[in-house]
């Protein structure tokens, strides 16, 4: 019985919501299904199909960035940089950039060494699954590739800052 009262409910309810989406109206960019005020603005009756609109967000308007206050070092107009601090600044940087040559050609030192000349040597468990020393040899090949970008890539920023490194290129 109750099923039956159930079944029959919402046999009644079906027309009813399908007259609820019969007449949505256009109102520019907005949809309303409210006669009333679809008249009063002077709205477009849509026929067809159902229509669903998901509210999007709007975005935020961006604030300016506050003003960086200058630090104690810095210029006053904070665009240019004393020449004597950019001296210095240089100079940190091709000190930085020595220490990471030296320690990017001992790296690779190491690899060539390690890969000898594409038969590096056998460790324990890759006598048992040459494919562990396939993919081994493989890693190796590709660290000194990248080895070799990386100095190269360290080279060129100490001769764009005038400064050639006495060391050479390893192989």
């Amino acid at each position: 019985m109750t099923h039956t009262l159930l079944a029959w409910i919402v046999f009644c309810l079906i027309p009813l919501s399908s007259a609820a989406q019969e007449r949505i109206y256009r109102c520019g960019n907005e949809y309303t299904n409210t006669v009333p005020d679809a008249k009063a603005q002077g709205c477009k009756l849509l026929e067809g199909g159902h229509i669903t609109i998901v509210q999007g967000t709007r975005a935020a308007a961006s604030a300016p960035a506050p003003a960086k206050s200058p630090l104690p070092g810095e210029a006053s107009a904070g665009l240019r940089v004393d020449a004597a601090e950019q001296k210095a600044r240089d100079a940190d940087a091709r000190k930085i950039l020595d220490s990471e040559l030296k320690k990017t050609e001992l790296r690779q030192l190491e690899l060539v060494r390690e890969y000898n000349q594409g038969v590096p040597e056998k460790r324990g468990d890759e006598s048992r699954n040459p494919q562990k020393y396939q993919d081994r040899v493989a890693e190796l090949k590709a660290s000194l590739a990248r080895g070799e970008a990386d100095l190269s890539g360290i080279r060129r920023e100490l001769a764009r800052m005038g400064s050639v490194s006495a060391s050479a290129p390893t192989k």
